[in-house]
């Protein structure tokens, strides 16, 4: 008789293996919910800090900004300069004035006065 086991002992080794598989569900349950949780803080953390995220963007849009702005300036510069240069090329006056301003160029008769410039030690350092 000790072959055969009874029907008792038969559930309770069945409920036994049921329960180990209910407890291994639950288990695996809770397992995949924190490896679920885990990557999508991975996946938030990427969006947020990765290199293409949210403050990658942000930082392009700041740089966007600043490259603008410095586009308008030389813009506006490279447009002085092709004034300038159109008068330079077009008028005699405008040529005479560059001579005289930088080269110090005179009519006959004419006297150039130059007065000193400020003490080296009270200015900002600038030229005038």
């Amino acid at each position: 008789m000790s072959s055969q086991r009874t029907v008792r002992e038969v559930d309770a080794d069945a409920g036994g293996v049921r329960g180990w598989f209910a407890r291994m569900y639950g288990q695996r349950r809770r397992s995949a919910t924190v490896a679920a949780a885990l990557l999508a803080a991975a996946v938030g953390y990427h969006v947020v800090f990765g290199q293409h995220g949210l403050t990658a963007y942000q930082k392009k849009k700041q740089d966007e900004r600043a490259l603008q702005v410095q586009l308008r300036e030389l813009t506006q510069e490279n447009e002085e300069l092709k004034g300038h240069v159109e008068r330079l090329q077009n008028d005699p006056g405008a040529i005479e004035h560059q001579a005289r301003e930088e080269l110090h160029y005179t009519r006959p008769g004419e006297v150039i006065v130059t007065l000193p410039g400020e003490p080296s030690g009270s200015g900002s350092g600038q030229k005038r």
